[in-house]
């Protein structure tokens, strides 16, 4: 297998850890480009600058278990927002009864960003629904008051698609719009593709998941990751490759131009997530060697 240039970064990225501590020793590197994006500000959490920020998805199927993992998250050190996973919910399709929970869970968090998802079963999500009541679903809730930023699947009905971007920015909602793969990953120009769409669709953030097989389809996700940001956006990016193999990807942002990612307080959301604590830990050594200290 012929690795390409970034592959010799991730092996460089895999060593930063040992880096890290040796630099207290060695004579100090040369300064590192660090892909950033231009920052948007949610609350009081800053999107764009430094390290990743972490988000955390509630996995409750019932409102007292999703309250419950909302104080949780509220109260932890390492976790800068939440997403709110309404797709686990026994009602998820109550619009009025996801609206009343989703303002409480609000209030639970003190103060982080919240991220309202359905995650449709065609792309990896637990419920099946239609383009219709998915878009009906939204609209709905966008009303609500209570959504930071709202998580718009790519590949529903285009009509859909416009109709809730444009509601949701006429309500000061921010969209990160998402394309996932549960089975394979894509050529790098399907990936780079894929996010210069969602950018030219109106959101405000790119998020893209795969699914690696070897740690060449890990590296051709960060590659393409690297692509965007350098070449055609300066939106933040949320991109990950998922399971074990690709758990790296999930923190090696700072590097590659991600801006968010995935951890998991208990029970995670999509294969190969790390816990919180140490996926900030983890990114904090990364970030550390990159500054030279």
């Amino acid at each position: 297998m012929r690795f390409t240039k970034s592959a010799v970064a991730l092996a460089l990225l895999l060593s930063l850890p040992t880096m890290a501590m040796a630099a207290q020793t060695s004579a100090p590197a040369a300064a590192v480009v660090q892909r950033h994006a231009e920052a948007i500000t949610i609350r009081h959490t800053v999107i764009g600058t430094g390290m990743a920020k972490i988000i955390i998805p509630t996995t409750g199927t019932t409102a007292d278990q999703v309250l419950a993992q909302a104080k949780t998250i509220g109260s932890n050190a390492d976790a800068d927002l939440i997403e709110y996973r309404i797709d686990y919910l026994d009602f998820a399709t109550n619009a009025a009864k996801v609206g009343e929970l989703g303002k409480q869970v609000a209030a639970a968090v003190n103060g982080k960003p919240l991220i309202l998802t359905f995650r449709t079963q065609a792309e990896g999500g637990m419920k099946a629904i239609s383009d219709k009541a998915y878009g009906d679903l939204y609209l709905s809730l966008i009303k609500e008051g209570f959504i930071d930023i709202l998580d718009v699947e790519m590949f529903r009905d285009q009509k859909v698609v416009q109709q809730v971007v444009a509601a949701a920015h006429k309500a000061g909602i921010k969209v990160v719009m998402s394309s996932h793969d549960f089975n394979k990953t894509p050529p790098v120009a399907d990936i780079v593709s894929r996010l210069r769409k969602q950018d030219a669709m109106g959101a405000d953030i790119l998020k893209i998941a795969v699914m690696p097989h070897n740690p060449e389809d890990v590296v051709n996700l960060m590659d393409a990751t690297a692509q965007i940001r350098d070449n055609y956006s300066r939106k933040p990016l949320l991109t990950m490759s998922m399971g074990g193999l690709g758990a790296v990807s999930r923190l090696s942002g700072e590097v590659f131009g991600d801006d968010l990612t995935f951890g998991m307080l208990g029970t995670p959301s999509a294969p190969g997530q790390i816990e919180a604590h140490q996926l900030h830990q983890s990114m904090e050594t990364l970030h550390m060697a990159l500054a030279g200290h």
